[in-house]
C-alpha cells in the first residue's frame, strides 16, 4: 500500500473524528468510546497495511 494512501486515510479519519467531536452533541462518555474504537480500528488497519499483523480473515470466532 502506498505511503501516500496511508497518510491520506489517517488525515481523513482524524478530520472526521474531529468534526464528530466538535459538532455533534453527545455525552462525553460516548465520545470517549467512539475515539477509542476509531483509534483501535486504525491501529489494526495500520498493522495490516504494513504486514505486521497477518490477515484477519483467517481468524475464527466461536
Amino acid at each position: 500500500m502506498p505511503l501516500m494512501q496511508v497518510i491520506l486515510v489517517l488525515i481523513a479519519a482524524g478530520v472526521l473524528l474531529w468534526l464528530v467531536n466538535n459538532y455533534i452533541p453527545m455525552d462525553g462518555k460516548i465520545k470517549n468510546i467512539l475515539n477509542v474504537v476509531v483509534v483501535v480500528v486504525l491501529v489494526v488497519w495500520l498493522l495490516q497495511a504494513f504486514g505486521i499483523l497477518g490477515s484477519l480473515s483467517t481468524i475464527r470466532v466461536g
